[in-house]
């Protein structure tokens, strides 16, 4: 079996051995990063390779997956004004959450937990339950109050325990990372552990090679704790470097108006986020996000990829939801907020991509 490779704290350089249990930086208690700095195949060597995200492998730190869902691979359909989306909600569990759970479910195989433990608004709870079942490892999501009840019930039929905590996705984080002390418990968390985002990476990777060995001149992307994000600039810095591309994506990273801390330390010319950004209520709930743990790091990355910060409204974000609808392309309110920025037309730039991330069958139509 390949050896695991240690993970580092970005800030203060702790390191934090690969066989460890724990979630965070010993020191600041900060998310961690992976000493991990592979080389991607060319294009010509992907054919006949399985048809899942795994037939990236030398890009990702595990090989030999056991609990494979056939995740990944997802299409890529054209939209209109030259603007494509990428159907990430056609995943196992209907989100583009799977990329990085499938990752975490197969290092907590390795690491025999007494309990996998997550926390979620919804969508990173139900793929690390799904890919906990297919392992057999034991599992419990901790929710927010008011989370969809349609996700919940997924998150149940996995045979997740779930835990309703009262208050917001904030104090549902608190909750959990207070769990996840306890000896012998693997925090499967999308945000503090790293092998998620080197999931969520091949996000980038499928689109390169289904562009013919190019990137769009723009990816458009969703954020909240940045999962998304944080993966693509992993990938586009990884196909640079090999010399698979000429040159870098700008990343454009769209909010919520409603809760857009990122955007508003952006707006400001922050390298951190800036004080108490005033929140309200979102349909967007699986970015609705106060205090994203790698604020730092997503606002470093768009910064130098010479993109920009967008936020939508939450009459666009219905009206954008219903336009994909009208296309055949049901997506949960959440998932659209990127089309609603394009539908704007502020990107000035065709062949932007936009990804779809969750299925409208999970929260239903957004009410207004």
């Amino acid at each position: 079996m390949t050896p695991l490779p240690d993970c580092f704290c970005p800030v203060d350089g702790t390191r934090v051995a690969s066989e460890s249990l724990a979630w965070c930086c010993p020191v600041c208690r900060g998310p961690l990063d992976l000493d991990f700095a592979p080389t991607p195949a060319p294009l010509k060597s992907l054919g006949g390779r399985v048809n899942s995200l795994w037939r990236y492998a030398e890009t990702l730190p595990l090989a030999t997956p056991s609990v494979s869902l056939g995740e990944g691979r997802t299409p890529l359909v054209a939209l209109t004004d030259g603007v494509s989306a990428k159907l990430d909600f056609l995943m196992p569990t209907l989100s583009f959450k799977d990329r990085g759970a499938v990752l975490l479910a197969e290092l907590a195989l390795r690491l025999r937990p007494r309990q996998v433990l997550s926390d979620s608004s919804g969508n990173a709870g139900t793929a690390i339950a799904a890919y906990c079942a297919r392992a057999a490892l034991p599992c419990t999501v901790y929710v927010p109050e008011g989370t969809s009840p349609k996700k919940l019930e997924q998150i149940g039929a996995h045979g997740a325990r779930v835990h309703v905590v009262e208050g917001d996705r904030e104090a549902t984080a608190r909750a959990a990372r207070e769990a996840a002390d306890e000896p012998e418990v693997f925090y499967a968390s999308h945000v503090f552990n790293p092998y998620f985002l080197h999931g969520t990476k091949t996000y980038v990777h499928e689109l390169w090679e289904d562009l013919g060995g190019r990137l769009p001149e723009v990816l458009v992307l969703p954020v909240g704790n940045g999962t998304l994000l944080l993966g693509a600039a992993l990938a586009v810095a990884e196909l640079f470097a090999a010399g698979l591309i000429d040159r870098r994506p700008a990343l454009y990273a769209v909010q919520t108006a409603a809760v857009a801390p990122l955007a508003h330390a952006w707006q400001e010319g922050a390298d951190d986020l800036v004080g108490v950004t005033p929140t309200a209520p979102t349909v967007a709930e699986g970015i609705a996000i106060p205090r994203p743990p790698r604020a730092r790091q997503i606002l470093r990355a768009v910064r130098d990829s010479g993109g920009r910060f967008l936020t939508v409204t939450e009459d666009q974000i219905r009206h954008a939801q219903l336009d994909l609808a009208s296309q055949g392309l049901y997506v949960e309110s959440t998932g659209v907020v990127c089309w609603a920025a394009v539908r704007e037309g502020v990107l000035g730039a065709r062949g932007a991509v936009v990804p779809l991330c969750g299925a409208g069958l999970k929260t239903g139509l957004a009410d207004g």
